[in-house]
């Protein structure tokens, strides 16, 4: 993998911004469990190595169950997450498949169901996050500092802390 600039170092303000949006999204009153399904699935669909360690790391940490991590690729077919959990799961795979999925209705209606209109706004802007995060950590091929003790080959740049 070819070595790209460092985010942090190149705009050390733009990246202080998004950590104020992921304060904001962590203490908005979501259950943590929440957030670390919504952060992590985001990361599986967008394909970000560096945002999946560090979030299945965290939903672990957090007591996050080994089958619900497992099965969440197929989250919709399971009968392990909440209808809460399901609605905030349709929401971020709308919101981050936003080009091909257009925000449909049902899912906005279904979201609305499960939350107040401020944990919905709440939840997008989550969303929006987390989207924003693994971006620059594929865009500028982010490396997890546990990738590089395990040999990675690639040790710049890392993004150590970024995401929500």
């Amino acid at each position: 993998m070819e070595k790209r600039l460092n985010a942090y170092e190149a705009n050390p303000e733009a990246i202080a911004a998004m950590g104020r949006l992921e304060d904001h999204v962590r203490r908005c009153g979501l259950e943590n469990s929440l957030i670390e399904l919504v952060v992590t699935r985001a990361s599986q669909i967008n394909g970000c190595a560096y945002c999946l360690h560090m979030h299945t790391s965290d939903a672990r940490a957090a007591g996050e169950s080994e089958a619900r991590l497992y099965l969440l690729s197929a989250w919709r077919e399971s009968a392990l997450y909440t209808p809460r959990e399901k609605a905030a799961l349709a929401w971020t795979d709308a919101l981050t498949r936003l080009a091909d999925s257009g925000a449909p209705t049902r899912d906005y209606e279904q979201g609305l169901t499960h939350f107040s209109e401020r944990e919905f706004v709440d939840l997008t802007l989550l969303i929006g996050a987390i989207n924003v995060w693994s971006r620059l950590s594929v865009g500028f091929r982010a490396v997890h500092p546990n990738d590089l003790k395990a040999g990675c080959a690639n040790p710049e740049p890392t993004l150590e802390g970024a995401g929500v």
